[in-house]
């Protein structure tokens, strides 16, 4: 009798878990759709005349696809005065050469070099910004990745916030733009189908923190105030932690309705695991209860393991779940098709469940370990998202 009362209710919490999938599901979608139609409302609007002059500060690492087309979008830009300055490591890396090319195209443009090898921390990126801040002329500063194309309003929209004291940084939203492979289009579905969701999802709820290496928009004098950028030059989530520095001071961060592009090129599966699981696991280092909580945001899969669960509780919870299992599918394709851009053809769905079956994989697999792969090399993530190289 014992026996059949915990079946029954093993059953019915198999039920529950997929009625909470089900209904995350539904609210992400709803998110993304909601959020896309007021974002395209507000791009209609003209950018701010008055901008205040920019440095942009592109930290380099080799000669990446597509590098060209993304480095001249920062160059073709409708701000009336801005500087770039481009930062690599070693005086021999391929990605002068596409430099070199963009001030001969650009002669107008202030586009400035710092070729620095000097290691302020375990974080080469950290230490490249700190050798090529010392080259920036304007107040204003935004760090973008160095695989990030943008529109040609972005600076003057991006800066905007900037203008209140209140606000300390701007980020924006990006998605991924595949390459034709597999693995490719595999994590461009894990940035653009769970990640950004999630923030939005987040973002709605009130939350704010988060901030992304696609962009991020700070006052010289904010970031001095929290200790310029040597104090994140240990942490592999620099982003996050300049974020969460200016939060501390009390400022607001802002999530800018400009979206940008990232360029994803996978070259095989284990660059893909390793590059996923880089991600989740310095979520999990920088925010480790957000981290556990967020199995609910893997909707498809955790709706098929709570209908599983639900047989348990007879045919009635097994109806039901597979009903919620239904409208839970429904909501993943009505993501997949507000948030992708460009839109994906029809016969890519498939790699959908494969994606969310593979992202909940290395989520668990996150749990495991705190070890990461980074450009060839090998770093522990502490718990304060310190990055410690392994030899």
């Amino acid at each position: 009798m014992r026996n059949a009362i915990a079946s029954v209710l093993l059953g019915w919490c198999g039920v529950s878990v997929t009625a909470a999938a089900m209904g995350y599901g539904m609210l992400a979608a709803v998110t993304v759709l909601l959020w896309r139609y007021r974002n395209a409302r507000r791009s209609k609007a003209r950018a701010p005349e008055a901008t205040p002059a920019v440095t942009v500060l592109k930290p380099l690492c080799g000669a990446e696809p597509q590098l060209y087309a993304s480095l001249r979008s920062f160059c073709d830009q409708t701000c009336s005065r801005f500087q770039i300055v481009f930062g690599v490591r070693d005086p021999h890396d391929p990605a002068l050469a596409v430099v070199r090319r963009l001030q001969r195209e650009f002669p107008e443009r202030e586009l400035d070099i710092a070729i620095d090898a000097t290691q302020h921390g375990s974080s080469l990126k950290v230490s490249n910004l700190l050798n090529m801040v010392r080259l920036a002329r304007h107040d204003h500063l935004v760090v973008a990745d160095s695989d990030v194309r943008v529109p040609r309003d972005y600076l003057a929209r991006v800066v905007a916030p900037l203008a209140d004291p209140r606000v300390g940084i701007v980020t924006c939203p990006y998605l991924g733009r595949a390459r034709r492979s597999l693995w490719s289009l595999l994590l461009a579905s894990f940035i653009n189908d769970w990640f950004m969701p999630s923030v939005f999802v987040a973002a709605t709820l009130g939350s704010r923190a988060f901030a992304f290496g696609a962009t991020i928009a700070i006052r010289r004098t904010t970031l001095e105030a929290i200790g310029g950028f040597q104090a994140i030059a240990d942490q592999l989530a620099d982003d996050y932690r300049l974020g969460e520095l200016t939060r501390r001071a009390g400022l607001k961060t802002v999530l800018s309705e400009v979206v940008v592009e990232t360029c994803v090129d996978e070259a095989s599966a284990l660059d893909l695991v390793r590059h996923e699981l880089r991600w989740l696991r310095t979520i999990r280092a920088v925010r480790p209860g957000g981290y556990a909580s967020s199995f609910i945001t893997f909707a498809l899969p955790i709706a098929v393991l709570g209908c599983l669960i639900a047989e348990s509780a007879g045919r009635l919870g097994t109806d039901i779940a597979l009903a919620m299992l239904a409208i839970t599918g429904a909501a993943r394709l009505l993501l997949h098709f507000t948030v992708r851009k460009p839109r994906s053809a029809l016969w890519q769905l498939w790699v959908l469940p494969l994606n969310d079956l593979l992202a909940f994989t290395l989520w668990c697999w996150g749990f495991v370990s705190r070890r990461v792969h980074w450009r060839q090399a090998r770093y522990r993530v502490a718990r304060d998202g310190s990055a410690q190289p392994i030899a």
